[in-house]
């Protein structure tokens, strides 16, 4: 089987990357195929399933066209600098074309040491490959931007961490892995060559348009800004934390990457934080867009040298620009949140009415999913199967109610409660839920458990009969207070 590779960042210079095989493992073995994904990439899934398929994602084979690679990159990680990264437990296999027209990269995480390891074993245990699978996967049908996960494996070779663990490797896919990160590494260098080189091609792979701008890096800059003020808005509105929002974690393609300490909220409250390693609460719901705008600053920062020849006038460019990121996050999170309340029309008062909603899930402990869930099926006639038993407003909702459906009333839109069941989710990937399987993955050696999460989450507005156990929230023997990275 010849993938069909077309790839284009193993032209820059060898100062962009190491070449790099992945490092073949001992046994591996199939965990799953994404056969939708496959075939958007023009890959036979029947054949990624095959021995041949098995071995080719564990790093054990190299199929034809690939040119494989680990890339460099800096980055600030919780606020601190750290000059040189790069992927320390990944290799680049290569790009293709989508069937939609779409250039994508394709990823092995896990596959082993690379120049960039910093002493690390370069792979990755079993449990955060499944966490990846689950919540990218999800995150793509509940239409936020991300890196998608193709297929898996295991590697029957231990990963040493505080115990040990099974090994796993995933094929992960993205438009690509550039990151802010990536910028910082040539600015940090006084590699204005470089720096300049990377913005054509980012350009170039992502927004061909801008090389029409009158300042291509600072309409470069602008357009990231828009990507992410909508991204962090998307996530936001399925209740998404996002553990490690570093920016060697924020990609120029404004796609979702780093799946390592996430989580999904379950009672709302902005300063819910479950990453272990985020002691100070730094990524914390409520503080994600502040710090995306504190990373988006950092690439304004790595972008100055480009901007303009005299220094002082590129300061004031960046900082003109940056200045408008609030300005596009409230348009895209007021909008989000109007489509959560089923409203269709822009009325003054409607930015009112969902702060006061959230409030209100704040001061109720309510949860975040199923609050949304359940307006939804209050919307119009109750679906025959409904999250009334899993959750029902309490009498302090009950003006907040009424103000919604007077609201609801000035629009004739007879279609109110098809759209909402459709932006609101019955089923997330909850904490819970997640831990369930990774733990019976590694102790039990049982994965059945993860499929058919899988399979759920990948209709997550549908309700049906057998589904209650997905959709509710956790018992209190059941909450998760804290997720864990791979590394």
């Amino acid at each position: 089987m010849r993938v069909p590779f077309d790839n284009t960042y193993i032209r820059l210079p060898e100062r962009f990357y190491s070449r790099q095989f992945p490092v073949p493992v001992a046994e591996p073995a199939l965990i799953r195929v994404n056969h939708s994904l496959a075939n958007l990439l023009g890959i036979d899934p029947q054949w990624l399933e095959s021995d041949e398929g098995v071995r080719t994602i564990a790093g054990n084979e190299i199929p034809g066209g690939a040119d494989p690679i680990a890339t460099v990159y800096a980055g600030h990680q919780f606020g601190s600098w750290n000059p040189q990264l790069g992927d320390g437990r990944a290799v680049l296999l290569g790009e293709v074309i989508g069937s939609d027209g779409e250039r994508y990269d394709i990823q092995l995480k896990g596959s082993g040491q690379t120049p960039y390891s910093r002493m690390g074993d370069g792979r990755a245990p079993l449990g955060p490959i499944l966490r990846e699978y689950i919540i990218s996967e999800a995150m793509a049908v509940l239409g936020v931007p991300t890196s998608r996960s193709l297929a898996a494996v295991t590697t029957g070779e231990p990963v040493y961490r505080e115990q040990t663990l099974p090994g796993a490797v995933l094929a992960r896919v993205a438009k690509s892995h550039i990151r802010i990160g990536t910028i910082q590494f040539f600015a940090s260098r006084e590699d204005t060559e470089g720096l300049s080189l990377l913005i054509n091609h980012v350009i170039d792979r992502h927004y061909p348009d801008l090389h029409d701008a009158e300042n291509p890096a600072l309409a470069l800059l602008d357009r990231v800004l828009q990507k992410h003020a909508s991204l962090v808005a998307k996530w936001q509105t399925v209740g998404f934390i996002h553990g490690v929002l570093n920016t060697d974690n924020i990609l120029l393609s404004g796609e979702t990457i780093d799946y390592g300490p996430c989580a999904f909220m379950d009672t709302y409250h902005p300063e819910t934080v479950y990453s272990s390693i985020d002691q100070e609460g730094r990524y914390a719901y409520g503080n994600q867009p502040k710090i995306t705008l504190w990373n988006l600053t950092c690439l304004a920062k790595a972008l100055v040298p480009v901007l303009d020849k005299n220094e002082d006038v590129a300061i004031e460019l960046a900082k003109s620009t940056l200045d408008r990121f609030p300005g596009y996050f409230f348009e895209e999170n007021v909008a989000s949140l109007r489509r959560k309340l089923g409203l269709t029309t822009n009325q003054e008062g409607d930015e009112n009415l969902a702060k006061d909603f959230l409030d209100l899930l704040e001061a109720e402990k309510a949860d975040f999913t199923l609050a949304f869930r359940r307006l939804s099926e209050l919307a119009g006639n109750m679906p025959d199967i409904n999250v009334g038993s899993l959750f029902t407003f309490t009498p302090a909702f009950d003006d907040w109610l009424t103000h919604w459906r007077k609201r609801c009333a000035d629009e004739n839109h007879d279609r109110r409660q098809l759209q909402m069941l459709a932006t609101n989710p019955a089923i997330i990937p909850r904490n819970h839920l997640v831990e369930e399987v990774i733990s019976t993955a590694m102790h039990d050696n049982d994965l059945s458990l993860f499929h058919r999460l899988a399979d759920k989450l990948a209709t997550p507005f549908s309700l049906g009969p057998d589904d209650m156990n997905y959709a509710a929230p956790p018992r209190p023997d059941q909450i998760v207070h804290q997720t864990f990275c791979g590394t």
